[in-house]
């Protein structure tokens, strides 16, 4: 059995298609409170608002680090 890393709930995870879902013990899809305030928290942020320079060094980064 797994816990849920928002409420520490058991859940199981039931797969439906290429989708998993998390499942209650009683039977009924698992959704808590903390998660969707956890995803209310998401910051978005716009390429062009962060320096080119700053970009560039991250992008080189991640393709070095794929590399090895």
């Amino acid at each position: 059995m797994a816990n849920c890393r928002y409420c520490n709930k058991e859940i199981t995870w039931l797969k439906d298609g290429k989708k998993f879902t998390p499942v209650e013990s009683d039977g009924g899809t698992h959704n808590c409170e903390n998660y969707k305030n956890s995803q209310k928290s998401i910051k978005q942020v716009d390429l062009s608002t962060i320096d080119p320079d700053i970009l560039k060094q991250y992008q080189e980064n991640l393709n070095n680090k794929r590399k090895k």
